[in-house]
């Protein structure tokens, strides 16, 4: 089944260090939380909360990031594992997602997609646009 979602991302909380190795190389750990915008409730009813933890490697503002999160709704979660780029030109982050667990409602779950964080004009505000295909067993 094919799904798209829409949420507002908030940073809070982030970590960042320099490597000094060369100019504005830096790694950062990142905490956010999240809150659809565009989304419409599936077999595990409403929304209740997102959350992820990102670890970004950027020199000038470009590079890869990684991380996980934790999406919770009425009858189950999914927690899925994510990679990505970021450009420092168009400050657009793009990347790919799949899910490794679902619980209840969601348990036995499968999924993979892609993804697009852009930031907004608001200070550790971004919009995160997910597209994707899952399967539930059973359904």
């Amino acid at each position: 089944m094919e799904r798209k979602a829409k949420y507002r991302l908030l940073v809070t909380r982030r970590e960042m260090l320099y490597v000094h190795d060369e100019f504005d190389h830096t790694l950062m750990l990142v905490e956010m939380e999240g809150e659809p915008i565009e989304y419409q409730p599936g077999v595990a009813g409403e929304f209740v909360s997102r959350r992820s933890v990102t670890f970004h490697d950027r020199t000038r503002g470009s590079g890869s990031m990684m991380g996980y999160a934790v999406t919770n709704f009425e009858y189950g979660s999914i927690y899925s594992k994510f990679e990505g780029t970021r450009d420092a030109n168009s400050k657009l982050t793009k990347g790919t997602w799949k899910i490794y667990r679902g619980l209840g409602k969601l348990s036995g779950i499968t999924g993979s997609g892609t993804f697009t964080v852009v930031p907004t004009d608001k200070d550790r505000e971004y919009i995160l646009e997910i597209q994707g295909e899952y399967e539930l067993p059973n359904q």
